[in-house]
């Protein structure tokens, strides 16, 4: 049996919505960084949990690899395909199934979107508060295990996932978790598929965790003389408890290309970017206890936004710093790095991490979720030059076994995928073992997005 007799059966199965044209491959082989393309064979387009059983069963029956794809935005080549096999792309999956108001939950298939599913809750005030900055889907977002702008406040998307439909390797459709708030019940298998990067299984069905619509938002942004300062006042804000939806850091090197991208003109010195959510009086307290320890830092042009239009467009200039950052220096690659660390070793993390590329000579802005201990570096580098590959290479390298040394991790929220496989035994030593076990448990002919998050086999 061949992988030609599995695209065959998938076309059975599936009419036109099992392709190999040219394009779509392309499109599906792609990466946000720096991977070079790896297109799959064929790519499937299930509408229903019962139609992605049976691609599996057919995938499994043939050997064939098989990729789960939600809009592609992963940024360690999860979603690609070294091996070739199937790419089976969410994108008709996405619905909102129930919407459990007085529960303060939802039911989603992994397709819809973040920004699909806010839009679809607006009228209930109701949301759903996890961040990543893309507009990924819900489905590689727990894939991935995703957080972004506000897991400082509402955590991760561990933290607002209550419940999975899965279907394994071998076509069999398990549900984990429940619409209970907590439960002693067995194995938390939830959260083993949280982050699996779909090395286990398919996600086909998402119950959510949803929050309350605030009553008052307001934002603002403020610069400071230096690193230091900046990661001084946000620790200060941190152990007083003051209840921040959002902190963000951006640097000099990013404003400026944030200033060349947007036409803004915000100072070029490190800046933090903040939100607070809550009640009209306790934003408004929160707000003046920020500014004076904003001010306390040596902190300037401090400027608070409360209108929705005004919010918007901050965190647009902030969730576009990427692109940016990209278009700073036309033609180039970016290797993008993804360190998490303890706050109390942020400044020095970041401090280290400027030294040593103003020591490469390539360009390598920072900005980051510094509430929660988490940066990035975007490394651009010229493909054609051996000696900026190799510097950019070399910088996130260091980055990392900097991040572990002072008992961080690689990545706080891209993933594994196979960018960050090298690290993956320095951070977890034995565990990683056991990882594979359960891997080989659940898929034992290592047909779930192979080459990605464990060991070859």
């Amino acid at each position: 049996m061949t992988r030609q007799t599995a695209f065959d059966d998938l076309t059975s199965l599936l009419g036109q919505r099992a392709t190999r044209s040219k394009s779509e491959l392309e499109q599906h082989g792609r990466s946000e960084t720096h991977f070079p393309a790896m297109p799959p064979d064929v790519v499937v387009y299930p509408e229903t949990t019962t139609e992605v059983a049976a691609i599996l069963g057919i995938c499994s029956a043939h050997g064939t690899p098989v990729i789960g794809y939600g809009t592609g935005t992963s940024l360690e080549g999860q979603a690609q395909a070294p091996h070739g096999g199937v790419c089976v792309d969410f994108r008709l999956m996405n619905r909102v199934l129930q919407v459990n108001h007085a529960d303060m939950d939802v039911v989603v298939q992994p397709g819809v979107t973040r920004e699909a599913l806010n839009a679809e809750l607006r009228a209930t005030g109701l949301f759903f508060p996890v961040d990543p900055g893309a507009n990924a889907s819900i489905g590689g977002m727990a894939a991935t295990r995703a957080s972004g702008t506000t897991a400082v406040r509402y955590g991760t998307m561990r933290d607002n996932v209550l419940g999975l439909e899965v279907v394994l390797a071998d076509g069999r459709v398990i549900r984990t978790g429940t619409r209970a708030r907590k439960t002693a019940a067995g194995y938390d298998l939830t959260g083993l598929f949280v982050g699996s990067e779909g090395t286990l299984g398919l996600i086909t069905e998402l119950t959510l965790r949803l929050r309350g619509q605030p009553e008052a938002t307001a934002a603002a942004i403020c610069g400071f003389a230096g690193m230091s300062e900046a990661v001084a006042a946000v620790i200060d804000t941190i152990q007083m408890g003051l209840p921040m939806a959002r902190i963000e850091f951006i640097d000099a090197a990013s404003v400026a290309a944030v200033n060349a991208w947007s036409g803004s003109t915000i100072p070029l010195t490190p800046h933090l970017m903040v939100e607070f959510h809550g009640s009209d009086a306790g934003v408004r307290e929160e707000a003046e206890t920020f500014g004076q320890i904003v001010a306390d830092h040596g902190g300037t042009g401090f400027d608070w936004a409360t209108r929705p239009e005004d919010r918007s467009a901050l965190w647009a200039m902030r969730h576009n710093a990427y692109y940016a950052i990209k278009a700073s220096r036309p033609g180039s690659v970016a290797l993008v790095t993804d360190i998490c660390v303890p706050i109390s070793r942020l400044a020095e993390a970041v401090t280290a991490t400027q030294a040593d590329i103003a020591a490469s000579g390539i360009a390598g802005p920072i900005l980051g979720h510094v509430g929660d201990g988490n940066f990035h570096a975007i490394l651009l580098y010229d493909d054609q030059n051996p000696a900026e590959v190799a510097a950019a290479a070399a910088l996130s390298h260091s980055m990392v076994t900097r991040a572990l040394e002072m008992g961080g991790t690689a990545t706080g929220e891209h993933g594994i995928g196979l960018g960050k496989l090298d690290y993956m035994q320095a951070e977890h030593g034995e565990a990683w073992d056991v990882m594979q076990t359960l891997k080989m448990a659940l898929d034992p002919a290592n047909i779930m997005n192979p080459g990605k998050l464990l060991r070859q086999t």
